[in-house]
């Protein structure tokens, strides 16, 4: 294929500025509309996640109670749901596999006793404090 000489081009050939701004600007403007549409998403699955992970741990809590007669110790705590030897004393499978942490990657929290019952189970929400509002309100398994 022969290169035609810049001289013998189309004067209209190429993409003037104008219209590269004008395609930058559709652009920003789809991710715009896609980012407001998602992120809120985001923030209600990662609410749900922690219900969902709660509930899990509160079922292995419940056959830990069934088991032993008792809840974990505040210093035996949900670890022992994963090593059931140190607080039981005999070799048994885990209550759960794995503990996981909350959407945010921070450890659930255990209070033995509770305000409310025998343990409370629960997750900071987004700020990581005790109380707020919203996205960072407290998670537990009554909420």
């Amino acid at each position: 294929m022969k290169r035609m000489p810049a001289s013998k081009l189309h004067p209209e050939a190429g993409v003037t500025l104008v219209e590269m701004m004008v395609v930058i600007l559709i652009i920003g403007l789809i991710t715009a509309i896609v980012a407001i549409n998602v992120l809120p998403s985001q923030d209600k699955a990662r609410v749900e996640k922690a219900k969902a992970d709660i509930a899990s741990i509160d079922q292995a809590l419940t056959l830990f109670h069934l088991e032993a007669a008792r809840y974990p110790t505040m210093e035996e705590g949900l670890q022992s749901l994963v090593d059931p030897a140190t607080a039981l004393g005999a070799k048994r499978d885990p209550f759960i596999r794995r503990l996981p942490n909350d959407p945010w990657n921070r450890p659930y929290q255990y209070i033995t006793p509770g305000e409310a019952g025998p343990f409370d189970l629960y997750s900071m929400g987004a700020d990581g404090k005790i109380g707020g509002e919203g996205l960072d309100a407290d998670i537990s398994a009554t909420k």
